[in-house]
This record gives C-alpha cells, sequence and structure tokens, in this order.
C-alpha cells in the first residue's frame, strides 16, 4: 500500500515537472501534506537552489497550531512562506 502511494506520487510529480519550471522572477512551488505536516519550497530551477522554505514543524508555528496538516496549518504557512519570498523581492 505504500509503495503503491509512492509511485503514485513519483509519477504525478514527474508529469508536473515536465511541464513547469521555476525561475528567479517566478520559482516553483512544491508542497508536501502528510497526514501530520505541510511543507512548502520555492524553487529556482535554472540554479537549482531552494529560495525559501517553510513548513508547520517550526517551532513558532507548531506552538500556535493544534494540528499541523489542517486548513490552518495550510494558511499560515502560506503566509510565511510568502513573507519569505516577498523579502527577497519576489512578487510572482
Amino acid at each position: 500500500m505504500a509503495n503503491e502511494m509512492k509511485l503514485r506520487r513519483e509519477k504525478t510529480k514527474k508529469r508536473i515537472r515536465g511541464r513547469v519550471a521555476g525561475t528567479p522572477e517566478r520559482p516553483r512551488l512544491t508542497v508536501f501534506k502528510s497526514l501530520k505536516r505541510i511543507y512548502v519550497q520555492a524553487v529556482d530551477d535554472t540554479r537549482g537552489v531552494t529560495l525559501a522554505a517553510a513548513s508547520s514543524l517550526e517551532k513558532d508555528l507548531r506552538a500556535d497550531l493544534q494540528n499541523g496538516s489542517n486548513i490552518n496549518a495550510a494558511k499560515a504557512v502560506g503566509a510565511r512562506i510568502a513573507a519569505r519570498l516577498l523579502e527577497q523581492g519576489i512578487k510572482a
């Protein structure tokens, strides 16, 4: 069961990555949601670097959240990554 889920996730990832590429002005946003946590990264594929990252595992977010993978956690993590990207001057 777990192996099937992993294969399905990899297949979806490959299909999307064939069409989407991040640039320094408009990075690719990757989101991984497990049953307990949410992880987000903004990636510049031209250089192959992660520009910013956020997750529901961060101490200050974890203290505010009752559950790390619900809608409130997604909003908090989204606001955190947006703030970090705005600090770098990335608006798209």
